[in-house]
């Protein structure tokens, strides 16, 4: 982590009123919020006043991450990449999701162009109560012909909300697209050591942001980037070139990382990062090049990588890479948490049994999963366990005995059935002869796996 910034650093440029129109009691604790980025700079109402200019100038540069972020498309539907702060996760945690575009081209018959982009609107996976979707379309220019790229563009943006790259070596090519969605904010690919100079105009004319190239030279790839600095471009991209054989591909990952170390220790070039798996697809078509693609996208996801390309629509291919993504982008500082509460499953009654769990997300979604493929009708009372599991929080005391009683009373539970019993985890025994003395309900202790439910309430319940 480049910056080593403290809540005083912060404090003494923050209007010292405690106004609280924040949110947040005093301005301390309103600047401890900023380093934990929850909140913005602009949620301090006086901060934003013409008499507080200079200090909201100082902070939002103090602030600003290591790695610029970049924003991709407009309004709702825009995609945010870089603005990371650390190499490691555990440092701080990583704040702005790798984005993953499909690729399509202009050569594309119609109804090919067109069910691939309905592909990317409609890739939609619920994974532990998060959406797993595809982020970007990424447009190429195979044609290389600056009419029939524009004609491409255009049947996009029409089947489409989703951010928008548009690719091509050409700049009278990327204009002539521009021209049909520059207002939409397209991601510009690519300024290269011979192109920096007009590409960087397209960005400046039509306010996008911009790729830049240097295939597997560093020194170069700095030299365009300054030279794109110096042109007045703000929000530039990264693609330090990918190669997917041999030295090669570890001469790709290197650069990765090099990139990455170089913006947050040495706060040089701090950009996001492009990978593109999908240049396996140049050595021909196969199986195998979609093994190797989803290989090529996890390790540059795990390698920094702020945005990739896929070329690949398989859903066995890229299921793992969202997932995989999903993972590496948990927030380590706060446990994956639902909502404590009553849930209800199903249609239950005055006679339906009451169940018992945590509200750590990877235990709640996946004994919810179990009762509705089941189809059990039935209560689940989801205790606040600060997001921790089931035998952890027996262990550490976040699950106990009162707890689970103060969770009963407060859910409204004993005023929606007639009995007096409740099935708590296994992993939770430990606990039922405490909860059936202060509770006064019968407490089953139920199976270890809730894909045992069924059966146990089959079995047990009467």
């Amino acid at each position: 982590m480049a910056k080593k910034i403290g809540p005083l650093d912060i404090y003494n440029y923050l209007p010292k009123t405690n106004c609280g129109e924040c949110g947040e009691k005093t301005c301390m604790a309103f600047a401890s919020q900023l380093i934990e980025r929850s909140v913005k700079l602009e949620d301090c109402s006086p901060l934003i006043q013409p008499n507080f200019a200079v200090s909201y100038r100082g902070l939002k540069e103090m602030l600003a991450p290591s790695v610029k972020e970049v924003l991709v498309g407009v309004e709702n539907t825009a995609v945010k990449i870089g603005g990371e702060e650390v190499i490691f996760r555990h440092e701080l945690t990583y704040f702005n999701k790798t984005a993953i575009a499909l690729d399509v081209h202009d050569e594309m018959e119609n109804d090919e162009l067109v069910s691939r982009v309905r592909y990317v609107n409609d890739f939609y996976f619920k994974r532990i109560g998060e959406e797993l979707k595809l982020d970007i379309i990424a447009i190429r220019s195979k044609s290389n012909d600056p009419d029939i790229f524009a004609q491409c563009v255009s049947k996009v943006s029409d089947e489409t909300k989703k951010p928008l790259m548009i690719c091509s070596w050409d700049p009278f090519v990327l204009e002539s697209g521009l021209k049909v969605v520059g207002h939409e904010r397209p991601l510009i690919y690519a300024a290269t050591k011979d192109t920096w100079k007009e590409i960087g105009g397209l960005a400046l004319k039509y306010n996008c942001p911009v790729v830049a190239f240097a295939d597997g030279d560093m020194s170069e790839l700095k030299s365009v980037v300054k030279a794109l600095e110096s042109m007045g471009v703000e929000d530039i991209v990264l693609d330090p070139g990918s190669h997917v054989e041999g030295q090669h591909l570890s001469n790709t990952f290197g650069n990765f990382v090099k990139s990455r170390r170089a913006a947050i220790w040495n706060e040089d070039v701090g950009y996001p990062l492009l990978g593109v798996p999908a240049i396996v697809w140049l050595n021909g078509d196969g199986a195998e090049n979609t093994f190797k693609e989803v290989m090529i996208a996890a390790i540059m996801i795990d390698k920094y990588a702020d945005l990739i390309i896929l070329h690949t629509p398989e859903i066995w291919a890229l299921l793992p890479i969202v997932t995989l993504r999903q993972n590496i982008y948990t927030d380590p500082r706060r446990p994956i948490a639902v909502d404590a509460g009553l849930k209800r499953f199903g249609n239950p009654d005055e006679n339906s049994p009451v169940l018992m769990t945590t509200n750590f997300a990877l235990t709640y979604y996946t004994v919810a999963s179990d009762i509705e493929s089941l189809g059990v009708d039935c209560y689940l009372l989801v205790i606040d366990t600060e997001g921790l599991g089931v035998e952890v929080s027996v262990a550490g005391g976040q699950l106990d005995a009162f707890k689970a009683v103060d969770a009963i009373k407060k859910s409204g539970i004993e005023e929606e059935v007639k009995h007096r019993k409740i099935i708590i985890p296994g992993l939770s025994s430990r606990i039922s002869g405490d909860l059936e003395i202060q509770s006064d309900w019968e407490v089953l202790v139920g199976p270890v796996d809730s894909s045992s439910i069924g059966d146990f309430i089959e079995k047990k319940w009467s």
